[in-house]
């Protein structure tokens, strides 16, 4: 029998409001509208299908300053993380949106409406306590702090939905199960006992050996319930995951597991994760919940430790165990044996006795420079999937990022830098010139701050989607700003999958050599004040923070430079 729902019933949303489906539809065509962000969309899933139950809609002020100092809501149901939905001031004069108006929730995707959200309250958060007290600390090395400070908006506002429809997935339909749907599943199939397994990485055989393990012991049955929402930046792409999950379930044995994707936006919160976690998979009908070392934690801090003890989650899974009523199984750290071709847990493994592992850092190395994967690591299937959507190195994709002043010699070593790589073959090679970008893709941008970062971000999309493509990528234009350089590094690093290696270039030519060998004039012109916001005149160019390498047209050729670079290359297995 399915667990009893966290707060003892299911809120499927869907269900409660479909008699009032077709009117709500009509009433969204009328009303102004908020877009939702990605992660927005995500929350706002789990809410109208129930997987957050008790929630109703995003929380009010009442329930996030309860949950953010007590783990619970404001009428005291113990609910860890805070679901809420920010807005900037513009977005409320514009809306005007007050206390009692109702806003449709629409899809950025598709731009369906998918709820109506009745405003209870608006109200302006403390981010850096949110900060420190949900996630530990207010480190932006932790990426939902990074988050809080670059993505959220002033405000908050707080309300309950209701439902016009799910989101509309096209991958992996048959695998997207609300609760409601799960738990009929399990019904049907007699499960009296679920121990669900929560993973945002590819698995292998150990994790195959723990689940079935856990399952034995317990007398149940196997959800393996992965996250397709968002992960922690840099995870496999969920596309590569599920064929991996798809390609491990034939492994169980017969009737024991099933697979369900869950569009959770993870915030990799650690303790308070895991009692999340745990919440929805309760939601979900599971019975039992398996709880790992260091569970969803982000690794390191700033100052290089971990943000959370490597049992802090199991522990306070642990404390409220009791409201909880799901039970934890903590997960075993499992070892390959080769004397007996078997894992057992590590505590369990006789003194003397030789063991096996081979950790994610050296699966990821393997991966990329194409070197052998045992069979005892992990199955045929799955290593020919991962191997299909990481390629070794020398195939993956790259982005060479030149930034220096007007003049400072960055379009002819870009130039000379793509004849340098058609000559070596095995890419193809994209050149964006930084004038030839504002032509064709900015024309209608002007050179403001806001406009010249909104021109690098395009470049930095662009130059994305070629190198996940496996091309070569050279990127030329004069990005003065940091804080632009720094968006586009991580846009490419978390967008391009396999191909998100970027190298910043730094075109470190003086000033005087850029103005005194300018043929076209233009410095001259804006020290006459005939061109605003000329970079190097009168507006900054700031250096470089992290350049991977940095070149001066007046203390080297172009040639030594384009040398210099492809050595840089060859240094990172790229060529």
């Amino acid at each position: 029998m399915a667990n009893a729902p966290h707060g003892g019933v299911l809120k499927d949303l869907l269900v409660r409001d479909e008699p009032l489906r077709a009117k709500l539809v009509e009433e969204a065509h009328n009303l102004k509208d908020i877009v939702l962000t990605e992660r927005q969309l995500c929350d706002l899933e789990l809410t109208v299908n129930g997987g957050f139950s008790p929630l109703e809609g995003f929380m009010n002020e009442k329930d996030y300053e309860s949950v953010v100092d007590t783990l619970r809501l404001a009428d005291g149901v113990l609910f860890p993380m805070p679901i809420t939905l920010d807005v900037s001031r513009v977005d409320i004069d514009r809306l005007g949106i007050s206390a009692g108006t109702r806003l449709a929730l629409r899809d950025p995707r598709d731009d369906e409406a998918l709820a109506i959200l009745t405003v209870e309250d608006i109200y302006q958060p403390d981010l850096v306590k949110e900060a420190i007290e949900v996630f530990g600390a207010d480190d932006p090395a932790h990426p939902s702090v990074a988050y809080l400070r670059n993505h959220v908006k002033e405000f908050y506002i707080g309300g309950k939905v209701q439902a016009i429809q799910a989101p509309t997935h096209f991958d992996y339909v048959a695998l997207r199960y609300t609760p409601t749907e799960l738990r009929s599943h399990f019904k049907k199939l007699a499960w009296r006992k679920v121990v669900a397994f929560q993973t945002r990485n590819p698995m292998h055989r150990a994790h195959r050996e723990l689940t079935v393990r856990a399952a034995r012991q317990r007398q149940a049955n196997v959800l393996i319930h992965p996250v397709v929402g968002l992960t922690k930046p840099g995870d496999v792409d969920h596309y590569t995951r599920v064929r991996v999950y798809e390609a491990i379930m034939p492994k169980y044995p017969n009737g024991m597991a099933h697979l369900a994707l869950l569009p959770l936006a993870m915030r990799m919160a650690g303790p308070r994760e895991a009692v999340w976690h745990a919440i929805i998979r309760k939601n979900f009908g599971a019975t039992h919940f398996i709880v790992g070392r260091d569970h969803a934690g982000p690794g390191k801090n700033s100052q290089g430790k971990d943000f959370y003890g490597p049992y802090d989650a199991q522990e306070l899974v642990t404390k409220y165990h009791a409201e909880l009523a799901i039970e934890m199984v903590p997960f075993q750290q499992m070892t390959y044996l080769p004397s007996t071709d078997e894992y057992q847990p590590v505590d369990e493994v006789p003194k003397g006795v030789q063991t096996l592992d081979i950790s994610g850092t050296e699966l990821r190395k393997r991966l990329r420079t194409g070197a052998a994967i045992p069979d005892w690591f992990s199955y045929d299937t799955v290593v020919k999937t991962l191997r299909e959507s990481y390629p070794p190195r020398n195939k993956q994709g790259f982005v060479l990022f030149l930034t220096g002043l007007y003049n400072a010699g960055a379009d002819r070593i870009a130039k000379a830098l793509q004849v340098t790589l058609n000559q070596q073959g095995g890419r193809s090679v994209s050149l964006l010139l930084g004038e030839t970008v504002r032509s064709e893709l900015s024309s209608e941008l002007g050179f403001s701050p806001e406009d010249r970062h909104k021109n690098i971000q395009r470049i930095a999309f662009v130059s994305a989607e070629l190198a996940r493509a496996g091309a070569a990528v050279i990127a030329a234009p004069i990005a003065p700003y940091e804080r632009s350089r720094q968006a586009a590094r991580e846009h490419i690093t978390h967008s391009a999958g396999a191909g998100g290696n970027i190298f910043m270039i730094h075109v470190a030519t003086p000033l005087e050599h850029c103005e005194a060998t300018d043929r076209k004039g233009r410095y001259a012109a804006a020290r006459r004040g005939e061109i605003k916001g000329f970079t190097g005149v009168d507006d900054v160019y700031e250096v470089p923070e992290r350049a991977d390498i940095n070149v001066d047209i007046t203390k080297q050729s172009v040639p030594e430079i384009v040398h210099s670079i492809v050595l840089l290359l060859e240094t990172n297995s790229l060529l």
